[in-house]
């Protein structure tokens, strides 16, 4: 964040500086990741998907336990108090719960006041040219977590599992990797859903390979996708299917739509941004462009 300290942070209910929107070291979010957040966008002062967003949010807060500080109408005003304050459109937003200050053992219970924060911003996941041109991934060694441990519908702070494979990632000099489950099958990507095309079928894992539910994969498959003419089907995914696919695009708040071109150095259909993408994410910047749907 490039902060003049003009910047306004939304934190439990005030607009403070980032000089003092401070959390303490003894938040069970610091000491062990235990909260929950939500990536959202605003495109033309229009919050994209924001129900949807909120509905995952306080389903993660539920599923952990945690009581949400404000109920959700109070943290659509923070959101857009939070734009409004720092004078953006076009933003990313970053809404976070923390199970709040507690003791040092484990015990989520005695921590008795949640925390609430929102963060606006601007963002660029990925370097435009990569739009235009495919990117380089690779499949990390490092396996998701299977969904009998940890259920991925959970959008928790602790990202260490997909931390582990972005620096795979970063090692390789790429910026995504595809993660696989323990079974091996393809799951997601340290912070996409990954999609391939087949014949003109868009295919994407079901939620049982351990994936996240994203709201931009959703928009993917029940809006984008069908109006374009194509089927969508879920299922499971091996290595071989993806890398003998036409095309692979992952998608995500931050991501959007961006297509895949080589895998491990293996070259994807073309090698290049395939023509389904492509309709794709003209389609998904014309939406948000001109209406961004709220939902």
């Amino acid at each position: 964040m490039g902060d003049n300290g003009s910047t306004k942070i939304w934190l439990n209910g005030e607009l403070v500086g980032t000089d003092e929107a401070r959390i303490s070291v003894f938040d069970h979010a610091v000491l062990y990741g235990d909260g929950c957040f939500e990536g959202i966008r605003a495109y033309g002062g229009r919050v994209f998907k924001l129900a949807s967003h909120l509905d995952r949010m306080y389903a993660s807060a539920k599923k952990l336990r945690l009581t949400p500080p404000f109920p959700k109408d109070e943290i659509d005003r923070a959101i857009r108090t939070t734009l409004s304050a720092n004078g953006l459109t076009d933003a990313y937003i970053r809404l976070v719960f923390t199970r709040g200050v507690g003791t040092l053992g484990l015990h989520p219970f005695r921590c008795p006041k949640p925390t609430a924060f929102v963060i606006t911003d601007s963002i660029e996941l990925y370097p435009p040219e990569l739009y235009e041109n495919g990117m380089d991934v690779i499949v990390a060694r490092q396996r998701r977590i299977p969904i009998e441990s940890l259920d991925p519908s959970i959008k928790s702070l602790n990202y260490l599992n997909n931390i582990l494979a972005k620096i795979e990632a970063i090692d390789a000099d790429v910026l995504e990797a595809i993660m696989l489950n323990v079974d091996g099958q393809v799951s997601e990507c340290t912070g996409d859903n990954i999609f391939l095309v087949s014949d003109g079928v868009v295919i994407t894992p079901p939620a049982c390979a351990g994936i996240l539910h994203g709201v931009t994969r959703r928009f993917v498959m029940e809006e984008l996708a069908p109006a374009l003419g194509h089927a969508v089907e879920e299922r499971s995914l091996t290595v071989d299917d993806v890398l003998g696919a036409d095309e692979v695009f992952l998608t995500g708040t931050a991501a959007e739509i961006i297509g895949v071109k080589r895998i491990d150095g293996h070259a994807i259909g073309c090698g290049a941004v395939g023509p389904v993408t492509r309709a794709l994410t003209a389609e998904f910047r014309r939406r948000v462009s001109s209406n961004a749907p709220e939902d």
